[in-house]
């Protein structure tokens, strides 16, 4: 019979993957150190997170968007002991999870204002190239290599932000890529850290040769083309008094972070650029910068690429990195907080030839991850990882969680406009980027009163209200699925008792009293927040 033998071949070759050499699964390495660190700080951790909290936590975090009734019930009644191991491996394998990875990084390059905001405010491009890698699980450092390269269509998305200005190309690409920060080194050598100008302008010079051009489309259907030019180098002077008449500074050569500098060819005499057309990248160099720069940037023998990854995807994960802010994995003054991870993590990543969905299933499989959200600590993002994280859903998450939780029909949308500009406006920057929840009161009035919100708790064929107006079925019953559907879990005695005193009011107003109930479910901070 292949078939069993086939599957048990499947089985060795995955345990082998996680365990080459003689290793321990990642799963188990992680929550070895992560408990070393309760002991050695004398930590009380949180409890095992609840069957409904962990999966709410897990739908968003690998899909994006909150379980439906029926896949949360499901799940619920499930007495199988490996039924979260299966629910993330049904979750890595779905159609959605592309995407969600594609908004988180998307966020990490762009944000919600990127650099040359008249080019880049849309870039849908861009993100569906990254949903397309992510979907095939490409390799991360190849992935950053054809980002870096800019030749594949969407994918150049990421220069085009950065048009005309090799320094911010310099700083986003150190930021993201290699978790250093170096716009401090700008202006001036860094005072608390080892780098220098000439450091922050060596690298700005991969990119000064870099040239965007465009078709000259609308907004949203322009085309961009990255090309590169075979001549141009940074100009860079210590101070004004250093400068001659006329001189704007000396070339600076391009060097590799904590490197050597990049060595060139020389140029022919008498060489001329090609003429530059819109929309048309020009001819390709013989020796181009780029190229050498995305080569090195994904190199095993870079000392920042694994390790920035490793951190942040677990801050991703996490809440939080072993370094944090996530991006500031470069300075002498920073200490991660479990260095003995960091490093493992960063070893598996290369041995594996940087399998993010890999990577991934180790960590919502670990202990850690699947910890409870209640405990003595107080920070959103707990520092000791003794309690899961508490953070904001995104604009991405949220107008989908409400579609899901209501079992609302996108089509019923089609007429009254787009959305997601009301959402952005109050939804688009959840946090200040450490992690600490900025809520505002309009955002808080637009959850309680805003018309476009109230749609979802309104009745309509098929959805939510419809469904507990026209079941027959006891309040104590409908009160249960409406807890299910739109929080993930059952309502607490006293929970049930009050939503059923409300709803078994007067019968002739019983759709008012299920929109009402369901708006508040809506409306409470459970709903607006992953824990």
């Amino acid at each position: 019979m292949p078939g069993p033998r086939i599957f048990s071949l499947s089985v060795l070759m995955l345990v082998s993957s996680l365990t080459h050499a003689g290793d321990k699964p990642l799963r188990q390495v992680i929550d070895a150190e992560i408990k070393a660190g309760w002991q050695k700080e004398k930590v009380a951790p949180a409890a095992r997170s609840s069957d409904s909290v962990f999966l709410r936590r897990v739908y968003l975090d690998l899909v994006g968007v909150i379980p439906s009734y029926d896949e949360t019930t499901t799940f619920l009644k499930d007495a199988d002991s490996q039924k979260r191991q299966k629910v993330i491996d049904k979750l890595l394998a779905d159609p959605r999870y592309g995407p969600q990875q594609a908004h988180y990084w998307d966020l990490v390059l762009f944000g919600r204002r990127p650099q040359n905001i008249f080019d880049t405010r849309k870039h849908d491009s861009f993100t569906k190239w990254m949903a397309g890698e992510f979907v095939k699980n490409e390799p991360y450092d190849r992935i950053v290599k054809k980002m870096l390269s800019a030749e594949e269509e969407g994918s150049e998305m990421f220069y085009v932000q950065y048009r005309n200005a090799p320094e911010e190309a310099a700083t986003a690409v150190a930021r993201v890529f290699l978790g250093t920060q170096l716009q401090c080194a700008r202006c001036h050598d860094h005072p608390f850290e080892h780098w220098t100008q000439k450091d922050f302008f060596g690298m700005a010079g991969f990119f000064v040769r870099l040239v965007v051009t465009d078709n000259g489309g609308p907004e949203g259907k322009r085309k961009f083309k990255i090309g590169e030019k075979s001549t141009g180098d940074v100009l860079f002077a210590a101070s004004v008094k250093d400068l001659k008449p006329g001189q704007k500074g000396d070339p600076v050569k391009p060097k590799f972070l904590g490197g050597a500098e990049l060595k060139e060819p020389e140029i022919p005499k008498g060489f001329k650029e090609p003429p530059l057309k819109g929309g048309v990248a020009p001819p390709k160099p013989s020796f181009s910068r780029k190229e050498k720069l995305a080569e090195w940037v994904v190199a095993k023998e870079n000392p920042y690429f694994a390790k920035a990854l490793a951190n942040r995807i677990w801050s991703q994960f996490m809440g939080r990195g072993f370094v944090h802010p996530v991006d500031d994995l470069g300075s002498e003054q920073k200490v991660p907080s479990h260095p003995a991870l960091l490093k493992a993590i960063a070893e598996r990543l290369i041995e594996h030839k940087f399998d993010l969905k890999l990577a991934i299933r180790e960590i919502v499989n670990s202990d850690a991850y699947q910890i409870g959200d209640t405990g003595p600590a107080t920070e959103a993002m707990p520092t000791m990882y003794e309690r899961a994280r508490v953070r904001p859903l995104s604009v991405e998450e949220l107008m989908p969680s409400l579609r899901v939780a209501t079992a609302y029909d996108p089509a019923w949308m089609k007429n009254t406009g787009d959305y997601s500009e009301y959402f952005m406006r109050y939804f688009g920057e959840p946090n200040d980027g450490q992690g600490h929840f900025q809520g505002s009161l309009s955002e808080h009035l637009f959850l309680n009163n805003a018309p476009m919100i109230r749609q979802f708790a309104q009745p309509r064929k098929g959805n939510l209200a419809d469904t507990l107006v026209t079941m027959k079925a006891p309040w104590e019953e409908k009160v249960e699925r409406m807890f299910l559907s739109v929080l993930s879990r059952t309502p607490t005695a006293v929970e049930r008792e009050r939503f059923v005193k409300h709803l078994s009011g007067d019968a002739k107003i019983a759709p008012q009293l299920v929109e009402e109930a369901i708006w508040v479910l809506l409306s409470c901070s459970e709903f607006r927040f992953n824990r």
